[in-house]
């Protein structure tokens, strides 16, 4: 778990975010299952009827930085969706809420994936930076991330450092529209950053080995992993990582969920 050594020089990450992925460690992850896909539009429009859940503005880019915006929520992010696309402008409170609601529905245990178990299925039994290899302009056929298409449509896009491919959505692609990696898991970079179970802490020193949630740290942050369709080539890989408040929604962030076997 962790960048490889030289990747985040090779990748030219910034300084604000070097070193949060150091340092590499092995991790004896436990068997669990993992959402196929990010939770979906139509699957978060279930529950928050279900339960009344409301929803009170996200962050959306306004052409030099976030800003939060009251009209936009997840039914509204500002950009088109139908009910295959990843639901978006969720918090980490949601998405646990979610988890709970549906163990309640299911009688099965679903959570969150522990940042561990969520690097695991990103990999996918690889150890480069990306499941499909170093290359951050070759992520079209597997990923949706900042590219051709965005600097086309997303306002503000064109001076963003993005891919130069194009995989076909500015902004959220419906689920599963690229190549899976090889544990059959689509959407594990790109798309929606997701929300994990683990408390934020800045980098590696002290962290669990034993696959479970960080429980220690800043839990008034969680770690978000992934990248998402508005994220350059070094935030679509395995190792990257950014804590984020649990009462934030922003309208590139979903989440995916586990069980327990």
């Amino acid at each position: 778990m962790g960048a490889a050594p030289g990747e985040e020089e090779r990748e030219a990450l910034s300084d604000q975010f070097r070193n949060r992925s150091q340092p590499s460690h092995a991790v004896d992850v436990k068997r669990f299952s993992a959402g196929k896909f990010e939770i979906t539009r139509g699957q978060f429009q279930v529950f928050a009827e279900a339960t009344g859940r409301s929803n009170d503005g996200c962050f959306v880019w306004v052409g030099a930085g976030f800003e939060l915006d009251p009209a936009k929520d997840w039914r509204n992010p500002g950009f088109i969706q139908d009910d295959s696309h990843p639901v978006v402008c969720v918090s980490w409170n949601d998405a646990s809420a979610y988890a709970k609601w549906l163990s309640r529905k299911t009688g099965k245990n679903y959570r969150l994936l522990t940042e561990a178990e969520w690097e695991y299925a990103a990999r996918a039994g690889t150890a480069t930076a990306r499941f499909w290899g170093e290359s951050g302009n070759m992520s079209c056929d597997h990923a949706n991330g900042a590219d051709l298409a965005a600097e086309l449509q997303v306002p503000g896009a064109i001076n963003w450092a993005a891919a130069r491919c194009d995989d076909r959505y500015a902004y959220t692609a419906p689920v599963g529209s690229y190549r899976a990696n090889s544990f059959g898991l689509h959407d594990m970079l790109g798309n929606v950053g997701e929300w994990t179970q683990d408390c934020w802490n800045g980098d590696y020193r002290g962290a669990p080995t034993d696959g479970s949630a960080w429980a220690a740290g800043d839990c008034s942050q969680r770690a978000v992993r992934g990248g998402s369709w508005d994220d350059a080539p070094v935030g679509l890989r395995a190792a990257y990582r950014v804590g984020s408040p649990t009462v934030i929604r922003v309208y590139g962030r979903g989440f995916r969920i586990a069980r327990d076997d």
